[in-house]
């Protein structure tokens, strides 16, 4: 089933529990246009609300670029004046706001380019997974944009302050090899096998305990926050709810009786 987000260029696909976000606009390797920034924070809403989905997983159309970055074609109209870099930028406060409220497990299905807004954007996965030639960056220094704190502390906490400084400092772009080798990505696979290893990972997340991945996930979403804004007794509560839910007890009876168990997320 598809779901209507109001442009043709962020298609958003449920398949089960899988729910697959595509950001389509292969003619300009799949630049993030205003269009799929405003339909971004209500797509993400009502996959947060659905609770049949259990996994997001991101990808770009075509073969050559999960996303090239922002829609460099409208910076001129958008992002010259001080009121278009403001409501720029507030459209980016939304889009980082709906990832942030996002609570299912969320994959980016990589290939080709994944440079600027469109690297920022894959970070927001849980894990990354890339396909051979796939190419990383960030070319702000090369363009004479400001490269906001969200940004680089996203970076630096990934991948520490060195290579975010090399990552920054010099633009250049990052083989998968590379990107692998430094924490960039989860694992990089041959391309005709890219879509085949994602479908895997997402189908053994979902057959797991919904309850157990939503109090690991938030566990380690507070562990890269600041100490002082960590919230752990969200993360004990998540975790007491695991141990009184109808999944505990499912998990041990499919354990007893040798069967796969049949988690319901409750």
């Amino acid at each position: 089933m598809r779901l209507d987000t109001g442009t043709g260029r962020l298609l958003v696909d449920l398949d089960g529990g899988v729910a697959q976000v595509t950001f389509n606009n292969p003619d300009k390797h799949n630049a993030l246009g205003a269009d799929m920034l405003a339909a971004l924070p209500p797509a993400l809403a009502a996959l947060q609300r659905d609770p049949e989905v259990r996994v997001v997983v991101l990808t770009g159309a075509g073969d050559r670029a999960f996303v090239s970055g922002a829609d460099i074609s409208e910076f001129e109209e958008r992002r010259t004046t001080p009121e278009g870099r403001s409501a720029y930028d507030q459209a980016w406060t939304a889009v980082n706001r709906a990832w942030a409220d996002l609570d299912k497990p969320l994959l980016a299905m990589i290939r080709g380019y994944c440079i600027g807004g469109g690297l920022l954007t894959a970070l927001r996965a849980d894990i990354r997974v890339a396909a051979e030639g796939s190419q990383f960056g960030v070319p702000a220094a090369r363009l004479g944009l400001g490269y906001g704190y969200p940004g680089v502390k996203t970076l630096v906490d990934l991948v520490g302050p060195s290579w975010t400084a090399e990552i920054l400092f010099s633009a250049r772009r990052l083989s998968a090899d590379e990107a692998l080798r430094i924490g960039l990505v989860n694992r990089v696979v041959p391309a005709d096998r890219l879509e085949d290893e994602v479908r895997e990972l997402a189908r053994s997340i979902c057959a797991n305990a919904p309850l157990t991945v939503a109090a690991c996930r938030a566990a380690i979403r507070e562990a890269v926050r600041d100490p002082d804004h960590r919230d752990l007794a969200r993360v004990a509560d998540l975790v007491e709810a695991c141990f009184r839910s109808e999944d505990y007890v499912e998990g041990q009876r499919a354990f007893r009786e040798k069967r796969a168990p049949r988690f319901i997320g409750r």
